[in-house]
């Protein structure tokens, strides 16, 4: 009987969906974090009779006969829509607003790519992730610094306290892809460049189209608690009535199976 592996794979499918759900509301409170969706594709059917055939007396059959076999994880996408921006007071707390994506370093030497914008000074001065990865182009911060001012092209100036006048630091420069959706996701909110993604686009914020820095910022994360909610109720449901064709599914065969003997 089709009816009892075609809903199976939608019990499957519809975990995915649950599984995609979890994380997105796991990660509400993730600075910087992209919510998932996933999205299925229809599996192969089966052609009892074909779309625009012949019939024996010479007309023309319209529609046909076909019997599909379920569905199938086609793809789990992140959407890189802006989330809301919080104001923190940290000097070093910073958001992107518009395109974009912070540059860091990992201990091997390898690129990688964050829109969270939570830095902090390391006992060098080196401006650094919650994790110590080091901000490219490298900000270095002098000691006895009272001040710390980053304007929305990304120039860094610090005031210390034996100067009258600040002095620049650097300047921050950002990246964008063509598929920021193609990324993939490494955890401790970075992402690295894959084929999908396209090769990384470097450029100064606030102009050619990247977005701008705001200071004392951070982008919350673009999870919507009511939308998810919402997801979670109707993959539960698809899932119950999925199981419950299985159901019925195994009531017709025992049927079948009482009226044989």
């Amino acid at each position: 009987m089709r009816a009892l592996l075609t809903a199976a794979t939608g019990m499957e499918a519809q975990q995915f969906r649950i599984d995609t759900v979890a994380n997105n509301i796991a990660n509400v409170g993730t600075t910087g974090f992209k919510k998932s969706r996933a999205e299925f594709q229809d599996l192969f059917y089966e052609t009892l009779r074909a779309p625009g055939a012949s019939t024996a007396t010479g007309t023309t059959i319209p529609t046909g006969i076909q019997v599909g076999h379920g569905v199938r994880l086609g793809a789990i996408s992140r959407v890189f829509t802006e989330g809301n921006r919080t104001s923190t007071g940290q000097e070093l707390d910073l958001a992107i607003e518009g395109q974009g994506f912070f540059q860091v370093q990992r201990p091997d030497g390898e690129t990688v790519y964050t829109r969270d914008g939570t830095f902090k000074r390391s006992a060098d001065g080196t401006v650094v992730t919650n994790q110590g990865l080091p901000l490219i182009p490298a900000i270095q911060v002098p000691e006895n610094t009272i001040q710390i001012t980053i304007l929305q092209d990304g120039t860094v100036s610090a005031l210390t306290a034996f100067d009258q006048d600040p002095t620049q630091l650097g300047q921050i420069q950002l990246v964008r892809f063509a598929n920021p959706a193609g990324l993939r996701a490494l955890g401790q909110n970075l992402f690295l460049p894959t084929e999908g993604s396209g090769a990384p686009e470097t450029g100064t914020p606030d102009s050619d189209g990247f977005g701008a820095i705001a200071q004392a910022f951070l982008e919350s994360s673009n999870v919507n608690i009511a939308e998810e909610l919402v997801n979670m109720i109707l993959a539960q449901r698809a899932f119950e009535v999925n199981s419950r064709v299985i159901q019925a599914g195994d009531e017709m065969l025992q049927s079948a199976a009482t009226i044989s003997r």
